[in-house]
């Protein structure tokens, strides 16, 4: 892969020890997002989706982008997308993983148009781990309740998500923002359709 020569803003290409300490922080931060969102899943009834959970990220399909972009207080694919336009991982990671509602689209019939589908509730669930357990990581000791709503609402209005998988996943971040932890797992935990 031609990526490894990645030159920083100044025009410089990423020393050696550069590299090593973006991939420690890389594996360092995916490994303690998988780590909460797997106690997120226990809570949410549905620990082997936490097992699994980002697999793929140490894939190098993903890692490798993840440590080229590594900066710990962001998604690596943001800093990918301002050099490509696009994330090569970010491609790769919604395709395999089915917490995201990327992965939930296909051609409908009808229009022949891609469109949305309604993810199954599992995923519902993981997803609303995801997005807690992001929060949590990213913003550290700042964390609030009321941070994956806010993080949602942001770009709620361009996102290409199913009507009733969006009004689940809002009423679950409101539920959290309002509610807190205790009884929101409680509710995701016993939750069996929309």
């Amino acid at each position: 892969m031609t990526v490894i020569f990645k030159k920083d803003k100044a025009g410089r290409r990423m020393t050696p020890a550069k590299l090593i300490a973006n991939a420690k922080g890389h594996w360092h931060t995916v490994s303690e997002h998988r780590k909460k969102v797997f106690e997120h899943c226990v809570r949410a009834g549905i620990p082997f989706r936490g097992l699994v959970h980002d697999l793929s990220k140490y894939c190098p399909g993903e890692f490798i982008y993840g440590v080229l972009y590594y900066q710990g207080t962001r998604s690596p694919n943001e800093g990918e997308r301002e050099d490509y336009g696009f994330s090569y991982a970010w491609m790769h990671h919604k395709g395999r993983n089915k917490h995201h509602f990327e992965y939930w689209t296909d051609y409908d019939p009808v229009t022949r148009k891609m469109s949305p589908v309604k993810m199954p509730v599992k995923y519902v669930k993981e997803m609303f781990c995801d997005r807690v357990a992001a929060s949590k990581i990213y913003n550290g000791e700042r964390y609030t309740d009321g941070d994956p709503l806010a993080y949602f609402m942001k770009a709620k209005s361009t996102r290409m998500i199913h009507p009733d998988t969006s009004r689940l996943l809002e009423k679950l971040l409101r539920m959290l923002a309002v509610k807190g932890e205790d009884y929101t797992f409680d509710y995701v935990r016993r939750l069996r359709k929309y």
